[in-house]
């Protein structure tokens, strides 16, 4: 029986003359700006060109480019790897924002001709404007070309033991060599606006969830930690506290930084620009008397067993998988279906 599994990521511009499409790929998603298309269109034409020459900068700190796509690439050839003991698997890369996208990975998939399809966002915790945003894609293209798979989903894997071990190791290796133990754990994740929240979107929820079953991992430590969001951007009102105000914070009282991506799985932009260089000197500047950054998750091998895992659970109700049971006033969360 063959299966194909297909890693969603949101993606990233390859060169720095893709990063105004890149943007507006991105700001055109119903998932992410939630107005009909006839104003979402021109307004995602004119936050891309006026955020264009910003982002730009942020790209030149890295080589011009995001590594986001070879290192998913990375995590799905390890995974392929580790299936392979279990069963006929083959693992595809699919990217929301830029190549290489859904209309095109189709076509490998058709040739492939799989008897079951398995879809596993790169977002850990569930947000109808990531992981929702994703697998919508993927379902209305697969009703569009009558292509019809039986089809599983894992909409979400918050507190996957696994994934849970693999942030607790990746901290403990990062601490281990640290004398100074008056710092401050810091557990960033990427924003959202608080409206969508509100709206029943489980994220934040599910973000809370991942931090404590970390923490139950790391008890011996004793170590303070916090929550915040990093990447606020506009004028809504997003839900905090915000990373770089956390940071100024703790800076300011004299204390150490450990800063820990926990929603992120791969490296690009938000870590190795914002995190690593951006908010470094920010701590610095306010008297951070150290700072460190935990790595993302990448293809650490507890992680990919933990991937590896939740394909091959058997299906669940509706053909979700998931960890973790949002409260039913999620209602964005498939988890709620189940």
């Amino acid at each position: 029986m063959k299966k194909a599994v297909i890693l969603f990521n949101l993606g990233g511009p390859d060169k720095l003359e893709s990063v105004e499409p890149f943007l507006f790929n991105l700001f055109n998603d119903p998932g992410i700006i939630s107005i009909p298309s006839i104003f979402r269109y021109p307004l995602a034409k004119f936050i891309s060109k006026k955020r264009a020459p910003i982002a730009k900068n942020i790209y030149k700190e890295i080589g011009n480019k995001s590594p986001i796509l070879e290192l998913t690439q990375q995590q799905a050839n390890n995974l392929e790897k580790s299936l392979s003991a279990k069963g006929n698997y083959k693992c595809f890369v699919v990217m929301r924002c830029w190549h290489p996208r859904a209309k095109d990975v189709i076509k490998e998939i058709k040739e492939y001709d799989p008897d079951e399809i398995i879809l596993l966002p790169l977002y850990p915790q569930y947000s109808a404007s990531t992981s929702g945003s994703s697998i919508k894609e993927w379902h209305d293209l697969c009703k569009k070309e009558n292509y019809k798979v039986n089809t599983k989903t894992i909409c979400c894997y918050p507190t996957q033991n696994s994934f849970i071990e693999s942030h607790a190791n990746l901290i403990k290796n990062t601490i281990k060599n640290i004398e100074n133990k008056n710092f401050k754990l810091l557990f960033s994740a990427h924003g959202l606006p608080e409206s969508k929240i509100k709206k029943g979107d489980p994220y934040q929820w599910q973000i809370e969830q991942t931090v404590e079953k970390i923490m139950t991992k790391l008890v011996n430590e004793n170590l303070d930690h916090i929550i915040s969001y990093q990447s606020r951007v506009g004028p809504l009102k997003w839900i905090g506290p915000s990373t770089d105000e956390i940071i100024i914070k703790y800076s300011q009282e004299k204390k150490g930084i450990v800063i820990v991506p926990v929603a992120f799985v791969s490296e690009h932009s938000e870590t190795l620009v914002e995190l690593d260089i951006e908010y470094k000197k920010l701590a610095e500047k306010n008297g951070c008397s150290f700072y460190k950054r935990v790595p993302a998750l990448g293809v650490e091998e507890s992680f990919i067993k933990g991937l590896t895992e939740l394909v091959l659970q058997k299906k669940t109700k509706g053909d979700y998988v998931s960890s973790v049971m949002c409260p039913n006033k999620y209602i964005k969360c498939p988890c709620v279906k189940l």
